[in-house]
């Protein structure tokens, strides 16, 4: 197969960090407060401000409370988890490896003793119709290592007596989300809107927040996971205020980021610009015979976190070790080449290819990027023959 010519001219598809925004420069960082106390007047406003615009971009409810927590989506699910869970009987609904670990945490750390897991293998949804949300349930809105998101909230009920705590890290910002089925989202910078690294958002619904002014965990809390004082939300985590020490240089990055999105049009902008992405993929998949789409249903596509399997018979042929160096000669060929940065399988899903689809990318470095995996594929199919 002839090697193609034409380069993405942003080679970084990463699932996280993920790809800065289009004409990003280091110049965006000019005016961050380095040097500068985050509880200063001006470091609070700047916290204040990435509240704010996330709120506004997102049209989130009124009622709702949003903050900046300490480390990343993993840390604002830990604090949900640590901070509301066995006050009832607990749903776990996992489908890939980060759902997986939340269940690893409800079972063998916080060692829920009511605790009912509903999983599923790569590609497919569990029956979601089968939770009980008069039970507090956890789930990932969006698999980012399998490519399979949750279709709509309609299943969840208006008048449920649970919690739901939706990891929703590589849906926000790129997903509608019905903010009125769930209680608790959370999710970090590095993701959607490939900010730096290292910061959360934990958004809590008045549920939520009732739930943690009248219920007192049986385990004990530590600093970074404690949202209230004297029984009473610590309404100054969602103010601008912060658990820890924030970056600066990353509360300046987001806020580029906030500004870029509100430039475009807001979140309907940002949704088209990943949907234009993974549309560009599925024209690509119909036409290729040796690739195919993780998730089965395309109801539950991602069009962020774009997993693709080879469905290639000589391939599925090999050992499934034989597989994974398969892969990872390709992506090594593609990293050479510099068309291709970071897409990889994760490591405990199927062998396989990961293209993130998020609003950074341009669908043009999309478009730009498949002939070059057909390439790749036809090379490591001759070595490995061989």
């Amino acid at each position: 197969m002839e090697k193609p010519t034409n380069r993405p001219q942003n080679p970084n598809f990463s699932s996280g960090p993920c790809a800065k925004r289009p004409g990003w420069s280091v110049e965006a960082l000019a005016n961050a407060l380095v040097g500068r106390s985050h509880r200063s007047r001006a470091g609070r406003e700047r916290l204040k401000e990435v509240i704010t615009r996330t709120r506004s971009i997102l049209g989130m409810p009124e009622s709702y409370v949003c903050g900046i927590v300490p480390a990343s989506d993993t840390g604002a699910v830990e604090m949900a988890m640590w901070s509301l869970l066995g006050a009832r009987g607990v749903e776990m609904a996992a489908w890939e490896s980060f759902g997986s670990n939340w269940v690893t945490d409800a079972q063998k750390q916080l060692k829920l003793s009511d605790c009912r897991i509903t999983k599923a293998d790569y590609g497919v949804l569990p029956d979601l119709s089968q939770i009980d949300c008069d039970r507090d349930l956890v789930l990932t809105w969006n698999g980012t290592t399998s490519g399979v998101k949750v279709p709509n909230g309609d299943w969840i009920p208006d008048q449920r007596q649970g919690l739901v705590i939706a990891d929703a890290t590589s849906a926000v910002f790129a997903m509608e989300i019905p903010w009125s089925k769930l209680d608790v989202v959370t999710w970090s910078w590095q993701k959607v809107m490939g900010g730096e690294a290292a910061h959360g958002m934990l958004v809590l619904s008045p549920r939520a927040v009732e739930r943690l002014e009248s219920y007192t965990p049986a385990w004990p809390l530590p600093k970074i996971f404690r949202l209230t004082k004297g029984g009473q939300l610590e309404q100054s985590i969602f103010a601008g205020d912060t658990i820890n020490t924030p970056s600066m240089l990353c509360v300046e990055d987001a806020l580029d980021g906030l500004k870029w999105a509100a430039g475009l049009g807001g979140l309907p902008a940002l949704i088209a610009r990943s949907q234009a992405n993974l549309q560009a993929i599925a024209t690509w998949v119909d036409t290729t015979p040796w690739v195919d789409f993780l998730a089965v249903d395309p109801a539950t596509r991602s069009n962020t976190s774009i997993c693709l399997k080879i469905v290639d018979a000589w391939f599925n042929a090999l050992p499934p070790d034989q597989q994974a160096q398969g892969i990872k000669k390709m992506v090594a060929i593609l990293e050479g080449e510099q068309v291709a940065y970071d897409i990889a399988h994760y490591r405990d899903a199927p062998p396989g290819i990961r293209i993130w689809g998020g609003a950074t990318v341009e669908t043009a470095d999309i478009e730009a990027l498949l002939p070059w995996l057909d390439w790749a594929f036809a090379e490591i199919k001759g070595l490995l023959k061989t």
